[in-house]
């Protein structure tokens, strides 16, 4: 091949990954459910952390980003700002998620507050869990209906995301079986690609019997929240308890 052939085709691959937006850090897809502590990964940080900045963007949540950490220090003015810490590795630590936590975190690195920026952004997607009940007393004989949701924000919403990359949301028994609307004893509703409901009527050999809500990429569990009812004299209280997965 020609020198002049070598030069086109660098050329081509220079301009193709300016339009595909590859900057050589890969985007990050972390799974957690509500209630759990997180480590969000700064996959461009350089050998310490006094060029590390943090922010958080939702869009469908947020007009502007908001910055959490500033070159290693943690931002104090913000809402959440007790339940962060940096890593000794420039990842991001947030205890006892909730809800409103998903969206997208971006590590970035700086020379200084009105430097250059050293390095491109790494972005990482915080998808997030969430279980309820419709009742905190439930008794044997009464009906209690679980929504399963997945909070999600990666650009697009959440059930256009959900299509595109082969993610599934569902509920199954203690046996690990996936519970189908075909069941007469389970009514599961899915209003939306990211959310599912289970109603049922307690009995009362329900107790310490669970039901877990499953969400699965191409197959593989990411997170899952399991629902375990507790019996306690004639009334049952629900419990929820967390069992997280990570995907990077």
């Amino acid at each position: 091949m020609s020198d002049e052939c070598h030069l086109c085709l660098l050329g081509l691959i220079a301009l193709s990954s300016l339009l595909t937006g590859s900057s050589g850090v890969d985007d990050a897809h972390v799974f957690i459910s509500s209630g759990e502590n997180v480590r969000l990964s700064c996959n461009n940080a350089l050998h310490d952390c006094k060029s590390t900045t943090w922010i958080y963007n939702n869009i469908f949540r947020h007009s502007e980003t908001v910055e959490l950490i500033t070159l290693g220090i943690k931002k104090e003015d913000t809402e959440r700002h007790e339940r962060l810490s940096l890593g000794s590795d420039c990842s991001l630590n947030i205890n006892n998620i909730s809800k409103d936590y998903y969206g997208s975190y971006s590590c970035q690195q700086w020379t200084g507050e009105n430097g250059h920026k050293l390095r491109p952004d790494g972005h990482v997607y915080l998808h997030v869990l969430h279980v309820s009940s419709s009742q905190t007393e439930i008794s044997a004989g009464r009906s209690v209906t679980l929504f399963c949701q997945l909070y999600s924000s990666a650009g697009v919403s959440c059930d256009d995301w959900i299509r595109s990359e082969g993610i599934e949301l569902f509920w199954v028994n203690q046996a690990g079986v996936k519970l189908t609307r075909s069941d007469s004893r389970y009514q599961i509703s899915a209003p939306g690609h990211c959310i599912s409901s289970l109603n049922t009527t307690l009995l009362n050999e329900d107790h310490n019997r669970e039901w877990r809500c499953n969400v699965t990429q191409r197959d593989q569990v990411k997170t899952s929240v399991t629902y375990t009812v507790k019996s306690s004299g004639e009334k049952t209280s629900s419990l929820i308890s967390f069992r997280p997965s990570y995907c990077q």
